[in-house]
């Protein structure tokens, strides 16, 4: 028998090859085992026992805010931050860094974030800035300086160079206090090797891109990413989404029980500021571990980062622009004539919930660029038509005629006059010799319906007169009017005539019925008084937020649906309907008939001219459908002299909602630059 040739490629050759390699990893393992485990061990451990960890904080992003329909209104967009991180920095190290970032910084004209109260004047001289005390305050306790009181900003400048070690010789005055500022913040937020102190906020990409070529010489500066507030639409109800800023020491002391650092930024006004604890999200960690010598030697994200909170707000974006852009037309072609005319504000409610579907103020400013451009807010602040005053919720204006709603079913429901009962008006109301009172009309016999329809001064003023204040101004809080009115953010409560005046006598009485003397609310206040009229009396809470749901969008965590009852106006349905039918009057043959008597949706209005210093103030209140309510408006121009102007904000309100739904037709243009004396005189 021919013997069988053994070969490479055989079987038997390929697993004697496969055995002798295993056992030579395995002894190469066992051999190197043994070196850690007992040669090296003494080695191994010191490093071990030398090793610290530290737990730093990774950033959570905010939640966005959307618009009923889901719009985005305000999202996060990627920026640029600059860190001192303690862990990379070398000892004594601080001084020549900071002032070396400084000078690149201001090179290129990039901010760093500045919180030293304290300025050079023009004689070379340190002194502290006006409106710090608190800051000044703790600059000067044992927690900081420990210096007495009455220290000046001097004295404080020259122990803060020996308190951070700086040798003045090498820095011009200047320099010295930038320094100081930064070394004096690093303290005050607790840097430490587990909290990095934030030097700088949303840095351009060209600075990132510089500190990076120079990174040999700031060891411990680092350039992270971060999220940064962006504003889809700036100029879209800027005064509602609000602001959010770097946290102040105030608002730190406040809030670090919450988990707050020194380098958070914080809602400082609107949605951003009032839902605040929704938005903010949750803060994750990070695990660091250093040898002795100073080498990072692991990195672990322990704890994920949780971003904020989605907010749905009752605003609809489309009907907010046209109510933005209607508001802005108008003022601007009621200033032509009345040169003292030139802001106004608008707002829409949902009827069924009191939700709140568009709020304008104007003027307005774009908010966008109110977040980025220093020189924008500079000129925003020094702007004497004051267009980030939110008029819509923080306004109080006089209201004029639009009040006398309230007085009619206050008189109503006190018997004061029922539905048939009439008062001769003769244009002069002369009950007090010394407070005449003129109606602009000589309307002779007129009941409450023709009343409200010709916005007789001469009936309100004799039905208020009997009434009396107090009784006037308990339906008129019933109603909503000189009261909050439940929204989110901050509100005026408005000044109530009589309840609110510091003199009082009873002609004033008179006055007040008409609208007029110290009665003064804000739009945010007429807008629920219409509603509430539209809804047979039942005031319920005006609300910005729709639902608030987790950032994945599967949990509602707050839900509005449900409409919350404030109060009942007390009013029985029968005289309700009577002031109902008297408003659906004054726009089918009263003072709204030009503007809104032949529009497509029935609408209920009053109209309503105040008496002020210069131009009149021209008031607008309505819903519709009249029948079926679905929407109520309440719109004032401020000296905007006559009705028209805020009818024709309102109707382009009410043509936004309702287009939609196929139930307008085309209305016949009105000119609007023409004075309507008629309605103008029957106020």
């Amino acid at each position: 028998m021919k013997k069988k040739e053994v070969t490479l490629g055989s079987n038997a050759v390929r697993a004697a090859i496969c055995s002798l390699m295993t056992v030579f990893i395995f002894a190469s393992f066992a051999v190197r085992l043994f070196q850690w485990q007992i040669i090296d061990s003494t080695e191994y451990q010191e490093e071990v026992l030398s090793a610290t960890t530290y737990t730093m904080t990774t950033e959570a992003s905010r939640g966005e805010i959307l618009d009923k329909n889901g719009k985005q209104l305000v999202v996060n967009d990627s920026g640029y931050r600059i860190m001192f991180n303690k862990l990379y920095m070398k000892e004594n190290s601080e001084n020549e860094i900071i002032h070396r970032l400084i000078g690149l910084m201001e090179l290129r004209k990039e901010p760093w974030i500045d919180k030293l109260p304290v300025y050079i004047d023009n004689n070379g001289i340190y002194q502290f800035k006006e409106g710090y005390d608190n800051t000044i305050d703790f600059i000067k306790s044992k927690s900081m300086l420990n210096m007495n009181k009455y220290a000046t900003a001097q004295d404080c400048m020259s122990e803060f160079v020996e308190h951070y070690e700086i040798d003045s010789t090498l820095y011009t005055q200047k320099e010295l206090r930038d320094i100081i500022s930064v070394r004096y913040n690093m303290e005050f937020s607790g840097y430490s090797s587990s909290n990095p102190y934030k030097f700088a906020d949303n840095i351009s990409r060209d600075m990132i891109a510089v500190v990076l070529e120079n990174s040999q010489g700031f060891p411990g500066v680092e350039c992270t990413g971060t999220f940064l507030r962006y504003c889809k639409e700036g100029t879209l109800a800027p005064h509602l989404f609000g602001t959010v800023g770097a946290i102040s020491q105030e608002e730190y002391n406040e809030h670090k029980s919450e988990g707050y650092s020194y380098n958070d930024r914080i809602g400082k006004s609107g949605i951003e500021y009032a839902l605040e604890s929704y938005l903010r999200g949750t803060n994750g960690e990070k695990r660091i571990t250093k040898t002795a010598d100073g080498a990072v030697i692991e990195e672990t994200e322990t704890i994920h980062a949780v971003p904020g909170n989605t907010v749905y707000l009752t605003i609809d974006s489309s009907l907010q622009e046209a109510t933005d852009k209607a508001l802005e037309k108008y003022v601007k072609e009621a200033g032509k004539t009345y040169s003292d005319c030139i802001a106004g504000a608008a707002v829409m409610l949902d009827v069924k919930n009191f939700s709140v579907l568009a709020c304008s103020s104007y003027p307005s400013f774009d908010l966008q660029k109110y977040n980025t451009d220093d020189d924008y807010y500079e000129k925003l602040v020094s702007d004497d038509k004051l267009p980030l005053f939110d008029r819509a919720l923080t306004g109080n204006f006089i209201v004029g005629s639009t009040f006398k709603p309230c007085v009619a079913a206050a008189a109503l429901e006190e018997g004061i006059v029922t539905d048939s009962s009439t008062i001769f008006c003769s244009q002069n109301y002369d009950y007090y010799k010394t407070d005449i009172i003129k109606c602009l009309g000589y309307h002779e016999a007129v009941n409450v319906k023709g009343a409200l329809a010709q916005s007789c001064n001469y009936f309100f003023a004799d039905v208020g007169r009997r009434l009396g204040i107090d009784t006037m101004d308990i339906y008129a809080e019933k109603f909503g009017l000189g009261i909050h009115t439940g929204i989110e953010l901050y509100e005026s409560t408005g000044i109530l005539a009589g309840r609110d005046s510091n003199v009082w006598y009873e002609g004033n009485t008179c006055q007040a019925a008409i609208g007029q003397s110290d009665n003064a609310f804000t739009p945010i206040q007429l807008g629920a008084y219409a509603a509430t009229l539209a809804n047979d009396g039942v005031r319920l809470k005006t609300h910005f937020v729709d639902h608030i749901t987790d950032f994945k969008g599967e949990t509602v965590i707050l839900d509005n649906s449900q409409p919350e009852v404030l109060n009942t106006v007390g009013v029985s349905t029968e005289n309700m309907k009577i002031v109902q039918q008297g408003m659906r009057e004054v726009v089918t043959s009263g003072t709204a008939k030009d503007i809104f008597g032949k529009y497509s949706v029935p609408v209920a209005a009053k109209t309503g001219t105040a008496e002020n210093i210069g131009s009149d103030n021209v008031t607008f209140i309505a819903y519709a459908p009249y029948e079926k309510p679905e929407v109520a408006v309440a719109v004032v121009v401020e000296h905007g002299g006559n009705g028209q102007y805020s009818m024709g904000i309102a109707k382009a309100m009410f043509d936004s909602y309702f287009k939609s739904t196929g139930r307008i037709k085309e209305q016949p243009k009105n000119t609007t630059s023409k004075k309507n004396t008629s309605s103008k005189s029957a106020e």
